[in-house]
């Protein structure tokens, strides 16, 4: 049997790029896939184009299943509707792999309020919206006796973990997105879901232009990871980042609690500086942020 036979997805911003090559993986393996794409440039302005039934085509003319999606996935009825489309297509819903997105680069002193806030909108809510409303509905299979093996995959980046200069607004919304998977896998748990996220490394019209990508991995190399944590196989991984460049994968550790001291009493401030001095000389010095 296919490792993901049977088995029904949902992949956002997968009419090129990345989610593209998650959505044809998923449909080679076996899996059912609902193929999101809003239809937007790099820059998420509105291009007239339908990318994600030109994906459905290519499923299809392979022998695979595919249904397109146009939601916008930061659209918190729009993504429950999507939810709803894969449940009423094919059954139900095993897994959700949260790719959508687009970048706005600029330094933190250049950054506009729009820019903010429409970056922030389509990484961090648009992980959030359809999670929350697939969460609802694994949740309910499971109160009513018939959980589901469901999984989770959402994108972080190396911007989100370790910084990235220019790209304030993303890193923010990327390491956001780190978070909420910490918690979501804590939280759905008990309903069967594994919630983990990915931080990709490729060449694709987000990374051209503002990195040289000459040497960096292909789309396609990063799907492969995917599918296996879409999979009935892996229920034991949850609560994880992994890092994909290329043939190397990297589970990143996150914040963790360092050095400490308890001065047993309120702190006062002529007091602070030398004693977190001393705990900053126990520590491991932060990786240096990209760009720097």
């Amino acid at each position: 049997m296919s490792l993901l036979e049977g088995r029904i997805a949902i992949v956002t911003g997968a009419g090129r790029g990345i989610g593209r090559a998650h959505a044809l993986e998923l449909a080679r393996h076996g899996a059912a896939v609902v193929v999101n794409d809003f239809g937007v440039s790099p820059a998420g302005e509105r291009t007239g184009e339908t990318p994600a039934d030109e994906v459905v085509a290519e499923i299809e003319a392979a022998g695979g299943r595919a249904v397109a999606n146009a939601a916008d996935v930061a659209d918190f009825e729009q993504a429950a509707a999507m939810v709803r489309q894969a449940v009423d297509t094919y059954g139900g819903l095993d897994v959700l792999v949260n790719n959508a997105g687009f970048v706005r680069d600029r330094m933190v002193v250049n950054t506009s309020e729009e820019e903010w806030d429409t970056v922030i909108r389509v990484h961090l809510k648009g992980h959030f919206a359809p999670l929350r409303h697939a969460a609802a509905y694994w949740r309910t299979e499971s109160k009513e006796g018939r959980q589901r093996a469901a999984r989770v995959i959402n994108t972080s980046s190396g911007a989100g973990l370790q910084g990235s200069v220019g790209q304030a607004t993303y890193s923010a919304a990327k390491a956001g997105i780190a978070g909420l998977t910490l918690v979501a896998a804590q939280e759905l748990g008990r309903y069967g879901v594994t919630v983990n996220a990915i931080a990709p490394v490729a060449r694709t019209r987000m990374t051209e232009g503002a990195f040289d990508t000459s040497q960096m991995a292909l789309p396609e190399d990063n799907s492969p990871v995917v599918a296996w944590l879409a999979s009935v196989e892996a229920g034991d991984i949850t609560g994880r980042v992994i890092e994909i460049d290329g043939s190397t994968l990297t589970v990143e550790t996150g914040w963790r609690h360092g050095p400490a001291r308890d001065n047993g009493s309120r702190w006062e401030a002529a007091a602070v500086g030398p004693a977190l001095r001393a705990l900053l000389a126990d520590a491991p010095a932060p990786e240096p942020v990209y760009g720097a």
